[in-house]
């Protein structure tokens, strides 16, 4: 039998492949899934009680400053509430957007330094890796954060390249942007990487004077600077206390809230966030001399390991902090796709471990009811084993079917041989964000913050003014939309809590018992 040639698909359809995997990916269900907390629950109760005092300069959450984060996401977060009111696709909006935004820039960067045709694989990448498809729904500061940086290293990587004076002044513009988004963090990673690439590239003379050009330092300080000064006018020493030592120093020498980890915690972190093209991570970076003899690679190599290697040093580890750094991965797993369509790559083998992933993970979705049922009884936290005691009315037959008909086109992928792997793995990545946004976050949502949202709505119907003990949930006071005191309950006050601590309320009244979560009247 002759061998069938696969013909590459058009850039036309790549790129009606990429509109639809970012509105799968970043739009599809943002108003359907409860906020969780704490950040979603944290980041829109601050921004809704700017509203309530009147006060745009200053984040207070439940009546308390919150020196957590800069403003920026506030304001945009604050924009969308005013045009579409307080629910959770006004609060997502602006993460949708910046994420939107940074799949942009990263194609139009890659199409600039190498085609379109990669640019638009690059793209793709992005927009249906695991983790940006879930930071681009969350209502916090990360995805506008990440287009920042990207936008910035971008701009630094092309002025290296033309020496164009707009690149490098761009570059501190966003810089001042990111500051205004998150502070030291989005000077750190720039400044650090340009550093490694232009000490590898034997330039740190030039390197000294981009980071010191005055025009450059004057535009950062007239956008990051005049909100910082305001802040410190206005609530003094303790937001240079709360924002600059507690948040920032503070995270990096000790773990903060819990949020700690071993020095190769991010490994597998990394390897579950470019789902589902683990694989391809894997392969690209296997060969590190000829990714560092290209400029291009080297510069998103230096990127991502510097990033790895940061926060794997830090004392506080959270999983979206090593999403300052996959931008560089995405770069690199584009170009090692693009290399095998051109050399003709692809046999039977490697088309099953680069689809192996994928297969992993929907076959361990499909098998989740069986999984949290046969973990319930090890679980010894009441307060875990109640919430997940819930979990057979999240999941429904199309759930089933969806993941049984995503399994066959994952073994359907493997044998197939009349398309390239890599439009094959590209159209599979929209598969899965279809099945994280559609199915997987409604599940998680729905037993971790379903019975919150719920609680909230009796105290809205009822008029009732709760406190909260035990149980740090803040979109509770979104949801009801009134501050909600954390503190333990008087005589006759309504409390929410953990249904473990009904034991330390003498006997109260139970008017909301869910998933763990309780709301009851002290006696």
């Amino acid at each position: 039998m002759p061998v069938i040639s696969p013909q590459p698909a058009s850039n036309f359809a790549l790129r009606l492949l990429a509109l639809f995997a970012v509105a799968v990916s970043f739009y599809l269900n943002i108003y359907a899934v409860p906020l969780f907390d704490l950040d979603e629950g944290a980041f829109s109760e601050a921004t809704r009680e700017m509203f309530e005092r009147g006060d745009f300069i200053s984040t207070y959450l439940d009546g308390k400053p919150r020196y957590d984060k800069p403003i920026l996401i506030y304001w945009f977060q604050a924009a969308s509430v005013f045009v579409f009111g307080i629910n959770e696709f006004a609060f997502r909006l602006p993460s949708a957007i910046a994420a939107t935004l940074w799949v942009l820039a990263v194609f139009v960067f890659v199409r600039r330094i190498r085609d379109e045709r990669t640019g638009l694989m690059a793209a793709i990448i992005t927009a249906t890796a695991f983790e940006v498809s879930v930071m681009a729904k969350a209502a916090t500061a990360d995805a506008l954060l990440n287009l920042f940086i990207a936008g910035s290293l971008f701009c630094i990587y092309l002025y290296w390249k033309e020496r164009e004076r707009r690149w490098l002044l761009s570059t501190f513009a966003l810089i001042g942007l990111g500051f205004l988004t998150k502070g030291p963090v989005s000077v750190l990673v720039p400044v650090a990487v340009s550093f490694l690439f232009f000490a590898a590239s034997k330039e740190l003379k030039t390197w000294f004077k981009v980071v010191f050009n005055p025009l450059g330092i004057g535009i950062f300080l007239i956008i990051a600077m005049p909100w910082y000064v305001a802040q410190y006018l206005k609530e003094g020493d303790a937001f240079i206390q709360g924002f600059f030592f507690k948040h920032n120093i503070d995270r990096f020498s000790s773990p903060m809230e819990q949020h700690g980890g071993g020095i190769l915690y991010y490994i597998p972190v990394v390897l579950v966030a470019v789902l589902p093209f683990t694989t391809v991570l894997i392969k690209s970076l296997l060969n590190i001399k000829q990714l560092w003899r290209d400029e291009f690679t080297r510069f998103a190599l230096l990127w991502f390991v510097f990033v790895l290697m940061f926060f794997s040093l830090s004392g506080t580890k959270l999983p979206h902090y090593v999403l300052y750094g996959l931008t560089g991965t995405f770069i690199i797993m584009a170009l090692w796709m693009r290399r095998q369509d051109e050399s003709g790559a692809g046999t039977l083998s490697s088309q099953l471990w680069l689809f192996m992933p994928q297969l992993i993970l929907f076959v361990f979705l499909l098998l989740l009811p069986e999984i949290i049922a046969g973990s319930l009884p090890a679980i010894k936290d009441m307060y875990m084993r109640e919430m997940l005691d819930e979990y057979e009315a999240q999941f429904s037959l199309i759930y089933r079917l969806f993941f049984v008909a995503a399994i066959m086109f994952t073994i359907f992928c493997m044998g197939e041989r009349r398309f390239l792997p890599s439009e094959k793995l590209l159209a599979s990545g929209v598969v899965v964000v279809f099945s994280l946004s559609m199915f997987l976050l409604p599940v998680i949502g729905g037993l971790h913050q379903g019975p919150v949202k719920e609680a909230a709505a009796i105290a809205v119907r009822d008029n009732l003014t709760v406190v909260r003990w035990r149980l740090n949930t803040p979109s509770f006071s979104v949801y009801t939309q009134r501050v909600t005191e954390t503190r333990k309950p008087r005589p006759g006050e309504i409390v929410l809590t953990k249904s473990k601590y009904l034991s330390q309320l003498n006997n109260p009244e139970i008017l909301y018992r869910k998933g763990g979560v309780v709301m009851a009247r002290v006696e």
